[in-house]
């Protein structure tokens, strides 16, 4: 597959050839959900909490006398029928995350690349630098490149006048590509890759080892600024 690569300038520059084991494999949707949810399993905080009845600050000490009141028998306040009393069976601090096998995080990851190359949504850069760190600057860029909501994959590192210039502006993420993951990828609606990010990736999916099971690790943060609620990814290692 051969696809342009265009500069901040929105010109064609060249063109690449993707592998079509890393950009042209069959998109999975089951797969694809399945590495979504190992990756919000994996980095909730799981810190919900609740009292049980033995940690209830109050007496222990039994209501009133077992007979002659034609009450309920009651002994202890701390438990879970009175307010204020402890929960039964409620949520406590745990780990949410949970396995999924090295080659079906692989194949996920290769099934998001190759969804966005048939959909014609994904753009090649030149490469992701500038001379100052201007937003106004960046930000015309994309216009003349119709981004309007997209995760960019720079290469190795993120070029530091790129990075702040990009990360004031809403629905913009910016990674190197150690970041690169499965949910930020479907998240955004175009996904933008450097000669470099892209050299990067097939050579670890296809690279001297021939090893094609990448495996995916915790992301490197996003230099844009997150939305609200917005999920770490889980990032190619």
């Amino acid at each position: 597959m051969r696809i342009a690569v265009k500069n901040l300038a929105a010109e064609e520059v060249g063109e690449v050839e993707l592998a079509d084991a890393v950009f042209g494999v069959e998109v999975r949707t089951d797969i694809l959900h399945r590495v979504v949810l190992w990756q919000l399993a994996k980095r909730r905080a799981g810190t919900h909490k609740v009292k049980t009845r033995a940690e209830i600050s109050r007496t222990g000490a039994k209501m009133y006398k077992q007979k002659g009141t034609g009450r309920a028998r009651h002994g202890s306040r701390r438990v879970n029928l009175f307010r204020g009393g402890g929960v039964a069976f409620g949520p406590q601090p745990r780990d949410h995350a949970h396995d999924l096998p090295k080659k079906v995080r692989a194949l996920g990851l290769r099934c998001a690349l190759s969804s966005k190359a048939k959909e014609g949504k994904l753009l090649v850069l030149d490469e992701a630098r500038l001379d100052e760190p201007k937003t106004k600057t960046i930000k015309a860029a994309f216009e003349r490149l119709g981004l309007d909501a997209a995760l960019i994959i720079t290469g190795p590192e993120v070029e530091k006048n790129f990075g702040l210039a990009a990360r004031n502006l809403p629905l913009i993420d910016v990674l190197p590509t150690q970041g690169l993951n499965v949910y930020d990828i479907l998240r955004r609606d175009t996904l933008v890759l450097t000669r470099e990010a892209v050299r990067q990736i097939e050579g670890r999916f296809l690279g001297e080892g021939g090893d094609e099971a990448a495996e995916e690790a915790p992301a490197a943060p996003a230099v844009a600024a997150p939305e609200a609620g917005q999920a770490g990814g889980e990032a190619l290692a």
